[in-house]
Formats: C-alpha cells, structure tokens, sequence
C-alpha cells in the first residue's frame, strides 16, 4: 500500500514539476518581449541586430524574480525598475560572455 502511494506521490510531484516548466516557459516568453524593447528603446549602443542574441542572454540568465519583473512589465509597462533589472542581469559576468560571444560570431567585435 505505501509503495502505491509514494508512486501516486511521485507521479503527482512530475505533474508539478511539467506545470511549472509550463508557467516558466510561458513567463520567459512575455519576458523576451519587454527586454528586447527595453534594449531597443532604451540600450541605443546595442545594435539593432544584436537585439534577439542580447534579449537571449538577459533571458537565459536572468533568475526568476527577474523573469517575473520582465513580466509584469509585459503586462503594465517597461520602467525604471525594469530598466534596472535588465541592466543588472547585462552586468553579470556570464551574461557579458554570452553577449561577447554573440557579438563576435555576428563580426561586429
């Protein structure tokens, strides 16, 4: 009977785990939009065709509570606040070797 009910237990923990890469999926997708537009409209020396390489590194290294901030703000608007976030996650060394490297595969380093 207990074996029945830790298989129950994990089977419902997996569920878990696919919703929340769902919610997690569906939140980085709103948050690319709102830090491409933040880099657009207020990053002016990153070129415009380093914008979708750049929105990718601040994505795939921002933590969750940015990803959540990018967000909202995908929701009610970009701000200072979010200004701020993205310039954080910019300033984070794996960030900057991930745009160093977008920059020099794309020949404009």
């Amino acid at each position: 009977m207990r074996f029945v009910g830790l298989i129950c237990g994990a089977l419902m923990l997996t569920g878990c785990v696919e919703v929340q890469q769902a919610v997690d999926n569906t939140a980085r997708q709103g948050a690319k939009g709102v830090v491409a537009q933040t880099l657009a409209t207020r990053f002016p020396q990153v070129p415009k065709e380093l914008i979708t390489p750049f929105t990718d590194c601040v994505i795939d290294n921002a933590k969750a509570v940015e990803i959540q901030e990018f967000a909202r703000a995908s929701i009610v608007g970009v701000d200072e606040n979010t200004v701020t976030t993205v310039r954080n996650v910019l300033s984070r060394p794996e960030t900057v070797q991930c745009l160093q490297s977008n920059a020099l595969s794309s020949g404009l380093i």
